[in-house]
């Protein structure tokens, strides 16, 4: 049974060469009439800086009606107008209708935070979120905070490199939670660096590279090939990097 509610994103026309965009490998990727499909119930954009996996998990996000900085699709608010307009240029395929959603990027999760506790004077919202101020809690405490009580399951949960305010273990509670709320009909879609978080099991892993998009298993991730020999051994690797 399909359960999820993304089944793919495509470009429905030309971006203009002129476009910064354009430079992108997965821009370029998408130009050749591609389609990332989303097969697995959580799907990770995985690859160096550059490569253009944040700027397609925010297009995917504002394109299915999701506040450019975050939050839910009823957040309005817009302290800073920079998200790119690869988001005019995609079309989503979705299956149904997600009861919940929510788009969490780090970089702006201070101003979601700071609007929630602005609506919560209003209609009392924060109890939403564990009736405690985002703000009062440390980052990472914060973050698990908003996934464990406002996540409700039977949605659509976007997440753009969650591991920035986690520390490992609290990376692995996060896992915890992503599979809780997948066993209760929900889809992720996370752009992430953290080899800890994509080992979440029977995801699909994207990896974007310089030459476009590929689909690997987790041990074929730069990320895990490269953690692993530096942690069988960090003195070498140090003394190569850190020589005369």
């Amino acid at each position: 049974m399909n359960r999820r509610f993304i089944n793919s994103v495509f470009l429905n026309k030309n971006i203009d060469t002129n476009s910064y965009l354009s430079h992108l490998p997965i821009v370029q990727y998408l130009r050749e009439d591609k389609t990332i499909c989303f097969e697995k119930d959580v799907t990770f954009f995985v690859g160096e800086n550059g490569t253009g996996k944040s700027t397609l998990l925010e297009a995917i996000a504002v394109a299915y009606g999701f506040n450019a900085e975050g939050g839910t699709k009823n957040f309005s608010f817009s302290t800073n107008s920079t998200h790119s307009e690869l988001c005019d240029y995609l079309t989503i395929s979705k299956s149904k209708y997600a009861k919940d959603g929510f788009f969490l990027r780090a970089e702006s999760f201070y101003n979601v935070a700071t609007n929630i506790d602005e609506l919560d004077k209003e209609s009392s919202l924060l109890q939403s979120y564990g009736g405690i101020s985002l703000h009062k809690q440390s980052h990472g405490e914060s973050f698990l905070s908003l996934v464990h009580n406002r996540f409700g399951g039977n949605g659509v949960y976007i997440l753009d490199e969650p591991e920035a305010a986690l520390s490992p273990s609290r990376l692995l509670t996060l896992i915890a939670e992503i599979d809780r709320l997948v066993k209760n009909n929900s889809q992720f879609i996370i752009a992430t660096h953290s080899p800890i978080l994509m080992a979440f099991p029977n995801a699909q892993i994207y990896q974007l590279t310089e030459d476009g998009i590929e689909t690997v298993s987790y041990k074929q991730t730069e990320h895990y090939q490269l953690t692993k020999r530096f942690l069988e051994n960090p003195e070498q690797i140090l003394q190569y990097l850190l020589e005369d």
